[in-house]
């Protein structure tokens, strides 16, 4: 059985990242076990240039993995360069979590969280143009009125009692 994954949303440059940067801590904090995924709609790298692990891969390595006793990483190529669907990436790489927590996909059918700022856009993605059913809650740094509850973007705790209800209870 997977572990929930609730996704956080926004245009970028809201504070996606450091909502979920709180709600890491808060989550934690609880004794709970997180996975965090990042969507990147471009390529990204890991690897330093002329660092081993960069050779390996540039070798042509499809899968490189680097170990320590603090932590591992992994560079796997993708066939064909087609991002896996998030579930198969869930079922490979999550099995010892509690609950994941993504930044992104904004177009994917999880639960969702939107962050909002008033200066950053006047619009929600979740209830803007498209209605957005996955959408259960707001993080906002104005009052707004909406059919999902909406905290204020600092507020990590009630966040985290709204997820643990819903999703860990």
């Amino acid at each position: 059985m997977n572990p929930p994954v609730v996704s956080i949303v926004a245009k970028s440059g809201t504070g996606k990242t450091t909502l979920l940067e709180k709600l890491i801590v808060e989550m934690k904090s609880r004794g709970y076990r997180i996975g965090a995924i990042k969507h990147d709609a471009h390529s990204f790298s890991i690897d330093h240039e002329g660092k081993d692990s960069w050779r390996l891969t540039q070798a042509g390595a499809d899968t490189m993995l680097i170990t320590s006793p603090e932590k591992i990483a992994m560079v796997k190529r993708n066939p064909n360069d087609q991002e896996p669907p998030l579930d198969a990436s869930i079922q490979t790489y999550f099995n010892d979590v509690d609950i994941i927590l993504t930044e992104g996909f904004k177009r994917s059918a999880m639960p969702k969280i939107e962050v909002h700022r008033r200066e950053r856009s006047p619009r929600l993605l979740c209830r803007g143009e498209e209605h957005d059913p996955t959408l259960f809650a707001v993080a906002s740094d104005e009052p707004l009125e909406l059919d999902v509850p909406v905290y204020d973007i600092n507020d990590a705790n009630g966040l985290c009692d709204l997820i643990e209800t819903r999703f860990l209870s």
